[in-house]
């Protein structure tokens, strides 16, 4: 999942677009989601059944089933976390800056489950190409709920689980 340093765009201040995507193949091991309540207007694959853009406000509608959160980086993504783990089923892609507030807040405390990915995700445009650069920190798979803890349990990404 990774293949050289350097600071990627994901978290860079001269972005100008916030809409990066997670890596498919991190998708294909995690399996089927019925909502991606943040998703991009335009994409490349489908990341669940069925996708909330910005258009959409996916923290103002109803959730259901097993959610996918790849949330916008930066303190907003605290009340995707907070939402997501009042939902508890599903799984959030987030930095793993494990001592922030958001963090002990909506993980720690409220997760079933973490896995900390080894080595730094690439993750890709809304073309579907890859970033040039890694994402420039490390990176985390948050478990809500039993079933999709053992999900992340034998999903065989590289890193170290923990169950919570």
């Amino acid at each position: 999942m990774s293949r050289k340093n350097g600071m990627g765009a994901h978290q860079s201040a001269k972005m100008k677009n916030d809409e990066w995507l997670t890596p498919p193949a991190v998708l294909e091991k995690l399996g089927t989601f019925d909502l991606d309540p943040c998703s991009p207007i335009a994409r490349p694959w489908n990341t669940a059944r069925v996708h909330f853009s910005k258009e959409q406000d996916g923290l103002a509608q109803q959730w259901f089933g097993r959610v996918w959160c790849n949330p916008p980086y930066g303190k907003e993504a605290s009340l995707w976390l907070e939402k997501l783990s009042n939902h508890n089923q599903g799984t959030a892609l987030i930095f793993a800056r494990t001592e922030t507030d958001m963090f002990f807040r909506w993980v720690w405390r409220k997760a079933s489950a973490v896995l900390f990915i080894q080595g730094r995700l690439y993750f890709y445009d809304v073309n579907g190409r890859v970033a040039p650069a890694n994402s420039g920190a490390p990176s985390v798979l948050v478990a809500y709920g039993s079933r999709d803890k053992e999900i992340l349990r034998m999903c065989g990404i590289p890193g170290k689980f923990i169950e919570l």
